[in-house]
């Protein structure tokens, strides 16, 4: 029986140069190729029994024999020893199957294992995107709602600022006993919005707000009104000075306060000045004939009212100059400071609370009390070794902005 152990070498070929790759990844043909040599090897086996069958039968012919009995006994001899290294062999096969068996099954566990933690980790990334990008969208929209709530608070200012103006104008008035004329019993045309008369005078307070959220083309359009209301210098008895009345959250935008319009003049004020600018024009009524003044008592009036227009138009300077800086230091403790401080900060502030002196109808503000304050503030100042002017004149000349005003003046 002529029997051929091709799959029997081969498998023993593989054995000797499988790789780690291949005992992973190669294991199902590898494993056929096992089955196949082991069915040549039980092909061998029953080679075997066969070939003994027939020296059994052979042995009674010791003569006819002899000489094949030797030959077989020398392939019985060469068979049992490749029986017994491929019984070895077969062994050490099973050993190293089960031990790939078990890696293989360490392979596939870890594999599943960094598989499931790659999956976690991306659903943590894909919730902290989807988280990050809801936050971002929210502050986003906050900034929105606080920017349109800014513009609807500036709107509602600006509408009521007409109204507001008339109020303020006969509230002053009636404190300092002045007469209000309404709009519609004013005796010529134009109808201005508020008029108040003295000294025989009318003298008009328009007041003036934005139509838009956009401010860029409020200054040309403060310049076209001073142009219109050159309609009311050409009434009777209409004071050649007109004045302007514009929001205080507008004043920023606005660079130019008088126009010499030639025939007249326009003031640009806001609400906060009207009571010191009618206080100032009241003062002509201590006069019973303006034409009997000296030239003294008329040079005394206009310094008067210079000063108080220069102090209004200066404290207005100061105010933005204020206002700006403090909008820059807002916005750069925002971006700057660590968000726990920051955090911190904002929540002193919600919880502060300032408390000015309560203004009251029919009392006047003292001027003596305002020095006497003013000297107790600089008493205090000397006593904590932070400054010691010697006055406050030399105090407000220490002011940059007022340095900054007499140099352009000089």
């Amino acid at each position: 029986m002529d029997i051929k152990f091709e799959k029997l070498s081969l498998f023993f070929e593989r054995v000797k140069t499988l790789s780690f790759w291949q005992r992973i990844f190669g294991w199902t043909s590898f494993k056929a190729l096992s089955y196949e040599a082991y069915n040549e090897f039980n092909d061998l086996v029953a080679s075997f029994n066969t070939s003994k069958d027939n020296i059994d039968r052979l042995s009674h012919d010791k003569v006819i024999a002899e000489t094949n009995y030797r030959n077989l006994e020398k392939n019985h001899n060469s068979v049992l020893a490749e029986n017994v290294k491929l019984k070895e062999e077969i062994t050490r096969i099973n050993h190293d199957l089960v031990k790939f068996r078990d890696e293989n099954t360490g392979f596939k566990s870890s594999a599943e294992n960094r598989l499931k933690e790659y999956e976690n980790k991306v659903a943590i990334l894909h919730s902290m995107q989807k988280r990050s990008e809801e936050n971002e969208a929210k502050i986003h929209s906050d900034r929105e709602r606080e920017i349109s709530e800014k513009f609807n608070l500036m709107k509602q200012t600006w509408a009521k600022h007409e109204s507001h103006v008339e109020s303020a104008i006969k509230d002053i008035c009636k404190k300092h006993t002045i007469e209000y004329i309404d709009k519609e019993k004013v005796p010529f045309k134009g109808k201005p919005d508020n008029s108040i008369k003295i000294c025989d005078e009318y003298i008009i307070f328009d007041a003036k707000s934005p139509a838009s959220d956009d401010l860029e083309n409020f200054p040309t359009y403060i310049r076209t009104q001073a142009e219109s209301v050159k309609k009311y210098i050409k009434e009777e008895n209409v004071k050649k000075d007109i004045f302007l009345v514009i929001p205080s959250n507008t004043i920023e935008v606005v660079n130019q306060f008088t126009f010499n319009m030639a025939d007249y003049y326009v003031y640009v004020v806001t609400p906060d000045s009207l009571e010191p600018i009618i206080l100032s024009l009241k003062k002509l009524e201590d006069y019973e004939f303006l034409n009997e003044l000296t030239p003294e008592e008329r040079e005394n009036i206009c310094r008067v009212i210079g000063k108080f227009a220069h102090a209004v138009k200066r404290r207005m300077q100061i105010d933005v100059y204020f206002m700006r800086h403090f909008i820059e230091i807002l916005a750069k403790s925002e971006a700057e400071l660590p968000k726990d401080i920051f955090d911190k900060a904002v929540e002193i502030e919600t919880s502060e609370k300032l408390n000015p002196p309560q203004e009251k109808r029919a009392k006047q503000i003292p001027s003596k009390e305002l020095e006497a304050d003013a000297r107790k503030i600089i008493k205090e100042v000397e006593a904590r070794a932070i400054a010691s002017p010697p006055s406050i004149e030399k105090s407000i000349e220490s002011i940059p902005l007022y340095n900054i005003e007499e140099k352009d003046k000089r």
